[in-house]
Protein backbone atom coordinates (compact mmCIF):
# COMPACT_ATOMS: atom_id res chain seq x y z
CA UNK A 1 0.00 0.00 0.00
CA UNK A 2 1.00 3.71 -0.57
CA UNK A 3 0.23 6.14 1.74
CA UNK A 4 1.13 9.68 1.20
CA UNK A 5 1.56 12.39 4.59
CA UNK A 6 0.96 15.95 4.21
CA UNK A 7 2.48 18.39 6.64
CA UNK A 8 3.46 22.43 6.93
CA UNK A 9 -0.08 23.68 7.01
CA UNK A 10 -0.81 26.47 9.83
CA UNK A 11 -2.56 29.80 10.76
CA UNK A 12 -0.56 32.51 8.89
CA UNK A 13 -1.08 36.40 8.57
CA UNK A 14 -1.95 38.04 5.17
CA UNK A 15 1.20 38.53 3.45
CA UNK A 16 3.00 35.54 4.82
CA UNK A 17 3.86 32.05 3.84
CA UNK A 18 3.84 28.67 4.10
CA UNK A 19 5.34 25.45 2.51
CA UNK A 20 3.26 22.46 2.31
CA UNK A 21 5.42 18.91 1.77
CA UNK A 22 3.83 15.55 0.96
CA UNK A 23 5.49 12.50 1.32
CA UNK A 24 4.96 9.15 -0.32
CA UNK A 25 5.84 5.66 1.40
CA UNK A 26 5.14 2.41 0.62
CA UNK A 27 5.30 0.33 -2.68
CA UNK A 28 6.61 2.70 -4.72
CA UNK A 29 8.37 1.67 -8.66
CA UNK A 30 7.82 5.88 -9.64
CA UNK A 31 5.92 8.17 -9.29
CA UNK A 32 4.26 9.97 -12.55
CA UNK A 33 2.43 13.31 -11.86
CA UNK A 34 1.61 14.64 -9.10
CA UNK A 35 -0.40 17.73 -7.94
CA UNK A 36 -1.78 20.07 -4.67
CA UNK A 37 -5.55 20.45 -4.51
CA UNK A 38 -8.01 22.42 -2.08
CA UNK A 39 -10.82 22.30 -1.05
CA UNK A 40 -12.61 25.35 0.97
CA UNK A 41 -15.96 24.92 3.09
CA UNK A 42 -19.08 25.37 0.97
CA UNK A 43 -16.83 24.83 -2.26
CA UNK A 44 -16.13 21.82 -4.37
CA UNK A 45 -12.26 20.29 -4.31
CA UNK A 46 -10.08 22.63 -7.10
CA UNK A 47 -6.88 21.79 -8.51
CA UNK A 48 -3.93 24.25 -7.37
CA UNK A 49 -0.85 23.24 -9.53
CA UNK A 50 0.41 19.96 -11.26
CA UNK A 51 3.41 18.23 -12.47
CA UNK A 52 2.05 16.28 -15.01
CA UNK A 53 4.59 13.43 -16.13
CA UNK A 54 6.11 15.64 -19.30
CA UNK A 55 7.25 17.95 -16.27
CA UNK A 56 6.12 21.53 -16.82
CA UNK A 57 4.09 22.64 -14.43
CA UNK A 58 0.47 24.13 -14.04
CA UNK A 59 -1.04 26.92 -11.97
CA UNK A 60 -4.32 27.58 -10.79
CA UNK A 61 -4.70 31.58 -12.39
CA UNK A 62 -5.51 32.60 -8.58
CA UNK A 63 -2.34 31.44 -7.43
CA UNK A 64 -0.20 32.36 -10.46
CA UNK A 65 3.34 33.76 -9.20
CA UNK A 66 2.68 33.35 -5.70
CA UNK A 67 2.94 29.65 -5.54
CA UNK A 68 5.74 27.35 -6.88
CA UNK A 69 5.24 23.66 -6.82
CA UNK A 70 8.01 21.50 -6.91
CA UNK A 71 9.17 17.41 -6.45
CA UNK A 72 12.68 15.89 -4.86
CA UNK A 73 12.02 12.53 -6.61
CA UNK A 74 14.91 10.56 -4.66
CA UNK A 75 12.74 11.35 -1.42
CA UNK A 76 8.98 10.68 -3.20
CA UNK A 77 8.26 14.32 -1.91
CA UNK A 78 6.26 16.98 -3.56
CA UNK A 79 6.21 20.50 -2.18
CA UNK A 80 4.00 23.53 -2.51
CA UNK A 81 5.46 27.04 -1.99
CA UNK A 82 3.25 29.45 -0.90
CA UNK A 83 4.15 32.90 -0.38
CA UNK A 84 1.89 36.18 -0.36
CA UNK A 85 -1.03 34.43 1.22
CA UNK A 86 -4.70 36.09 1.31
CA UNK A 87 -7.58 35.13 3.21
CA UNK A 88 -9.30 33.51 0.18
CA UNK A 89 -6.33 30.80 0.20
CA UNK A 90 -8.13 29.64 3.35
CA UNK A 91 -8.79 25.89 2.85
CA UNK A 92 -7.26 22.03 2.98
CA UNK A 93 -5.20 21.50 0.93
CA UNK A 94 -4.83 17.69 -0.69
CA UNK A 95 -1.76 16.15 -2.45
CA UNK A 96 -1.86 13.53 -5.17
CA UNK A 97 -0.12 11.33 -6.94
CA UNK A 98 0.13 8.88 -9.84
CA UNK A 99 1.74 5.84 -8.25
CA UNK A 100 3.56 2.60 -9.73
CA UNK A 101 2.60 0.07 -7.77
CA UNK A 102 3.99 -2.41 -10.04
CA UNK A 103 5.11 -2.25 -14.00
CA UNK A 104 1.90 -2.61 -15.18
CA UNK A 105 -0.05 -1.07 -12.53
CA UNK A 106 -0.06 2.44 -11.98
CA UNK A 107 -3.01 3.76 -9.02
CA UNK A 108 -3.97 7.05 -7.59
CA UNK A 109 -3.53 7.93 -4.12
CA UNK A 110 -4.85 11.37 -1.94
CA UNK A 111 -3.14 12.44 1.24
CA UNK A 112 -5.35 13.23 4.45
CA UNK A 113 -5.35 17.00 3.72
CA UNK A 114 -3.80 19.60 5.58
CA UNK A 115 -5.39 22.80 7.08
CA UNK A 116 -4.17 26.20 5.73
CA UNK A 117 -5.75 29.59 7.43
CA UNK A 118 -5.02 33.00 6.04
CA UNK A 119 -5.74 35.74 8.73
CA UNK A 120 -5.51 38.54 10.94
Amino acid sequence: QVQLVESGGGLVQPGGSLRLSCAASGSILSIDAVAWYRQAPGNQRELVADIPSGGSTNYADSVKGRFTISRDNAKNTVYLQMNNLKPEDTAVYYCYAEVWVRRTLMRTFWGQGTQVTVSS
